[in-house]
């Protein structure tokens, strides 16, 4: 077994200890990062792990590969279909946002994000009343390199207990899950947020997860001025997703 895992494991059961909790719950969505979560979860509370299924107009397949993890590793699950509480938070939002007075103007950002960013916060809702009737903590799936760039939804998939791969790259989750026996076709499928049909993360990012990297080792030179000018923005404008709420002077 891998002493990283190990070291993982370790300082995950530690956690759950220090906090009263009895075990963890995670959200199952068929990508490589939730899968070694998975797993790392269950080296450190094998009876009391458990994934959750949260498919909101999800691609099928995703499905079928959360599945396929928890199989491979007997980890149980439950499934919350968030289809229909999704359009109906949704359809109120729509129609609150189009009755604002004529003189709020509605920023022009991309027509999606607004819309996609809803999903994971309802994930996390559902995520939240299955670690409180547990007494489970809640352990998220990102990783540092997602972090660094803040990509990732605030108070949505960033709303979490603790971090159990936040200090790997993109490249150490996948050699750790290689590690671990995390299927190959998990693996190996590109890396997406699932936020909507053909997303993946980095047609999103711009770059590469080897460019971040390399960024990441050698500075802004290590990687061309175009990219590195754009990790420089991801990173500025996502800081306020890497701290605590400021607190105004009494």
């Amino acid at each position: 077994m891998s002493a990283r895992a190990d070291r993982i494991a370790d300082w995950l059961r530690e956690r759950a200890e220090s906090s009263g909790a009895r075990g963890f719950v995670f959200g199952l969505s068929g990508g490589i990062d939730s899968a070694l979560v998975a797993r790392l979860c269950q080296m450190a509370a094998p009876q009391r792990a458990l994934g959750v299924l949260l498919p909101c107009y999800s691609h099928p397949q995703d499905e079928e590969d959360a599945r396929l993890v928890a199989s491979t590793f007997a980890i149980p699950v439950v499934r919350v279909d968030l289809g229909a509480t999704f359009d109906a938070l949704h359809e109120s939002l729509r129609v609150a946002v189009k009755g604002l007075p004529t003189h709020v103007n509605v920023v022009d950002i991309k027509q999606q994000m607004p819309e996609a960013n809803v999903k994971p916060r309802l994930r996390m809702a559902a995520l939240y009343f299955i670690a409180n009737s547990l007494n489970y903590l809640v352990a998220g799936t990102g990783n540092r390199s997602e972090i660094t760039l803040g990509y990732y939804t605030k108070y949505g998939d960033g709303g979490v207990d603790l971090l159990p791969i936040g200090g790997l790259l993109k490249s150490e989750v996948r050699a750790l899950a290689h590690e671990l026996g995390v299927p190959a076709r998990i693996i190996d499928k590109p890396p997406t947020a699932g936020l909507w049909m053909g997303q993946t993360d980095e047609a999103e990012m711009g770059f590469t997860y080897a460019a971040l990297e390399q960024y990441l080792a050698g500075g802004p030179s290590a990687v061309a001025p175009a990219i590195a000018a754009r990790i420089d923005l991801l990173r500025r404008n996502s800081e306020h997703k890497r701290a605590l709420p400021p607190i105004a002077p009494a």
